[in-house]
């Protein structure tokens, strides 16, 4: 990683008052995030909502699995 973003990255930690370890690691968990929603958004836009089942899901599948 080049010095000059180091040391940015350092300016950045200290007047958050965080380690440089500690403000890339909340950077990473966002960008993860972010990238997450962003695939469930895509997804969503192919196939519409999730259902909600109300947490019967596996009753179903087994009284469908059980008629056949």
């Amino acid at each position: 990683m080049p010095d000059n973003l180091l040391a940015r990255l350092d300016e950045q930690a200290r007047a958050n008052r965080e380690t440089r370890s500690g403000f890339l690691q909340r950077l990473a968990e966002r960008e993860l995030r972010f990238g997450e929603a962003k695939r469930r958004k895509e997804i969503e836009d192919l196939l519409g909502p999730p259902l909600h089942m109300g947490g019967e899901a596996a009753r179903l599948i087994r009284e469908d699995r059980e008629s056949h």
